[in-house]
């Protein structure tokens, strides 16, 4: 190992769980590198509709505090939103009633059962400018993002290492329990929307892919526009949006809000939700006596998990020399 890197933190991921975790660690006093195959607008954190909830993701006994971590930061980076790109918005969880949640939910101010299901006032998300805050914040810690490949998690140069790598851990770890669950979004030009909105039983019109067992609707409020969505097909690997998919989508959110069906299409978004049966958040000794730490498996709930998921990865790293 090269010796002036020894003492370093090497993260492996710059979506939201990597750059997260880094910004953790660096104002933590460590030396923080963060090796990126994709950054910025290429990762899938960039792609994600980015309501906090915790979604497709287990276990629901240690999600609970996790999800409970960011949310507090999140309300506190919402009073900087143009900045942080957080926001605290209004919004109905349509199907959905307290006495199903875990007990998480009786600590989530202001949630309340309607006739409708659950209304909350949640942060909402914009992930390219969080993404892009998050960055300048490590920058501002002293930590750096690089471009780079990595083909063996034990061959990356630094006292400790931190696996971040959501779906690529499939091959990098190598972990095959993780999977791909592929997210559709379409983007149309908002004409006046400024509630979210979820279900998770919507009808489908048959124009889904087989293997659409994961069909819902929903729709976010976000500057660059409102955001549609949305799939969940299990073991799917296609990154390219598919014309039938779409149209059901915007289907779907038109049966709840009829204006939407005449609203310009901006944008079509696919992303693959690192999907496990439960987050690996824990460390092991490499042969040669270095700290590896993995956080990765958060499904579709990594922005919800988050700065939970990091200062536990923090811990598990250790403290600066």
């Amino acid at each position: 190992m090269d010796r002036e890197l020894s003492g370093d933190v090497i993260v492996v991921g710059g979506g939201v769980v990597g750059l997260t975790t880094a910004v953790v660690l660096a104002e933590s006093g460590r030396r923080v590198r963060v090796w990126a195959r994709e950054t910025g607008g290429r990762t899938t954190s960039a792609v994600a509709g980015g309501l906090w909830w915790p979604y497709r993701i287990e276990p629901e006994r240690l999600v609970g505090e996790w999800a409970l971590t960011s949310l507090a930061v999140y309300t506190e980076l919402a009073e900087r939103s143009a900045r942080t790109g957080v926001r605290l918005v209004e919004g109905v969880h349509d199907g959905l009633r307290l006495d199903g949640l875990g007990p998480w939910a009786a600590r989530v101010p202001g949630l309340a059962d309607t006739a409708e299901g659950i209304s909350a006032r949640l942060p909402l998300i914009d992930m390219p400018v969080h993404l892009a805050w998050l960055r300048e914040r490590l920058a501002e810690a002293g930590g750096t993002v690089e471009e780079r490949e990595v083909r063996a998690l034990g061959e990356v140069p630094a006292a400790a290492v931190v696996n971040c790598t959501g779906l690529g851990a499939r091959s990098l770890v190598p972990d095959p329990s993780v999977r791909p669950v592929r997210g559709q979004l379409v983007v149309v030009e908002n004409p006046g929307i400024g509630t979210w909105y979820t279900s998770v039983d919507a009808p489908s019109d048959g124009s889904e892919q087989a293997g659409g067992e994961g069909v819902s609707a929903y729709f976010f409020p976000q500057p660059g526009g409102l955001l549609l969505g949305g799939t969940a097909h299990e073991d799917a690997w296609s990154l390219e949006p598919d014309p039938a998919v779409a149209a059901g989508i915007v289907a779907r959110c038109a049966a709840v809000r009829p204006e939407i069906a005449g609203a310009r299409v901006l944008e079509h978004r696919v992303g693959l939700r690192p999907y496990r049966d439960a987050v690996r958040l824990e460390r092991e000794l490499l042969p040669d006596g270095r700290v590896l730490v993995h956080n990765y498996g958060h499904g579709g709930a990594g922005v919800t998990v988050a700065w939970g998921c990091a200062r536990q990865a923090a811990g598990l790293v250790g403290p600066a020399a």
